[in-house]
């Protein structure tokens, strides 16, 4: 027996079955006339009464199609005839139907890619390939539809008590305000003007997760890969820039050994040209590096967001900025969500925003939209006093890990030099606004509607 008519057997008679594997099936899955005809009207049927119809019901339906021909209704009829259903929906024949309906769905986008490639379909373009290909692969039997807040409580509790895998920084500020460092499927931004330290901020991230035995892919569209290895050098080797100019070739060496021996991390540094490349590109560079190199990333770095492209668009007189940079934000994001990685970026200040010692998320260059679709945004703020000092204050912009409130604003410390960032004495904190709060109430709590509703927790509704 082929498993297409063990398919049509049990949605037509195993209701268990049917009710799992019914919203994903399509019909262009059937290959064979019979099967479509069969299938077509059980859809046809389920969708209008939301029950399975009985063989009898097919057969009248399928008799009164004028599209189908009195030898089809025939074989249709003798098809029918021999169904015999399994008598339970067992794992084997879920598992087995799943992988028939993700097989047609690669076999069906390699055509329309075909298709595409042929220049026979004009409503698409080559660029559409890669997403059909990747929405074949995803194919899957999802059976979970959302969370029943009473049923599923305990596993709630659980979820709120579970310790999430994250990426630490060496900052402690930074996985203060985290809850202990990136998370998985998430995408930072760092706001900040020309010359700030968004390069040199993102290079100290990269350099810290190599220490910590990360896997690190620094996508660079602005600098070369030599460039951005230089920073790193200064970072890890700890050399300034102007000594790795002038530094004897076996001290270089001997430190990049020593560096490799203390870890078993990898760093790989890839440079497209400005604006050329889009998520599809690092996706391919994704790929392409676990078969050459069998390399997984740990986390993403892409330096920087504004001067990617976007891949569902193109950039002309059609689509505004807004939406431009907002269409890249979210295909970066969801190819963090794919890989299960925390993504790393930054983006440009307005004009307005680069000479402001208190920046906000008004002052993101190019598009709103971008801070609409990240978790975490953070500003970098450098004047003449925090130069002098070799300090840079940091403000959160938008923080989905925890309150944004807490800790708004706190200084780090930079060597420019060495491309460091560095943790600095509490007593820096002193004095800057918004740093911190501590409050043994919540505001609603305080309240004295709070305090009448935690009454009636105690003693009970009193009507």
């Amino acid at each position: 027996m082929r498993i297409e008519q063990s398919i049509l057997s049990n949605l037509i008679q195993n209701e268990e079955y049917c009710r799992q594997v019914a919203p994903f099936l399509k019909k262009e899955y059937f290959s064979d006339k019979t099967e479509r005809v069969i299938y077509e009207e059980f859809e046809k049927f389920f969708s209008k009464y939301n029950k399975q119809p009985t063989l009898d019901i097919v057969k009248i339906e399928t008799g009164n199609r004028k599209d189908v021909l009195d030898h089809q209704v025939k074989d249709v009829f003798d098809y029918l005839d021999k169904v015999t259903p399994d008598e339970k929906a067992d794992a084997w024949l879920i598992d087995s139907t799943e992988k028939f309906c993700k097989d047609r769905a690669v076999y069906l986008s390699i055509m329309d890619s075909i298709q595409i490639i042929d220049g026979k379909d004009k409503q698409r373009t080559k660029d559409a390939i890669p997403a059909l290909l990747s929405e074949a692969l995803s194919v899957s039997f999802d059976n979970h539809v959302g969370h029943d807040y009473l049923e599923d409580a305990e596993s709630r509790y659980e979820f709120y008590h579970r310790v999430e895998e994250k990426l630490p920084f060496d900052l402690e500020m930074f996985n203060t305000i985290t809850k202990g460092g990136l998370s998985k499927k998430t995408l930072n931004v760092i706001l900040a003007g020309t010359g700030v330290g968004k390069s040199l901020f993102m290079c100290h991230v990269a350099a810290a997760a190599l220490k910590q035995n990360q896997n690190v892919l620094y996508i660079s569209m602005e600098m070369a890969e030599e460039r951005i290895a230089e920073r790193i050098d200064a970072n890890l080797l700890n050399l300034s820039m102007d000594e790795l100019a002038t530094v004897d070739k076996e001290i270089f060496t001997n430190r990049v050994q020593k560096l490799a021996s203390r870890t078993e991390g990898k760093l790989i540094v890839k440079e497209y040209p400005t604006a050329s490349a889009h998520a599809g590109h690092f996706r391919a560079l994704l790929e392409e590096l676990k078969m050459k190199k069998d390399f997984k990333p740990d986390i993403i770095m892409i330096d920087y967001l504004n001067i990617c492209a976007s891949q569902r668009l193109r950039q002309g007189a059609n689509v505004n900025s807004y939406t431009y940079i907002k269409a890249i934000a979210e295909e970066l994001r969801g190819l963090a969500v794919e890989y299960n990685v925390p993504m790393l970026s930054a983006t440009q200040t307005t004009r307005s925003g680069f000479t402001s010692s208190d920046p906000g998320l008004e002052d993101t260059s190019e598009s709103f939209g971008l801070p609409a679709t990240v978790d975490l945004m953070f500003a970098l703020i450098s004047t003449e006093e925090l130069q002098e000092l070799n300090q840079i204050m940091v403000k959160q912009l938008k923080n989905r890990y925890s309150d944004p409130q807490l800790h708004k604003r706190f200084i780090v410390g930079v060597d420019r030099s060495k491309m460091k960032v560095y943790t600095v004495e509490s007593e820096a904190q002193d004095g800057i606004s918004d740093a911190g709060y501590t409050a043994e109430k919540s505001a609603f709590d305080s309240s004295q509607f709070g305090t009448r509703m935690k009454a009636i927790e105690t003693d009970g509704f009193k009507f």
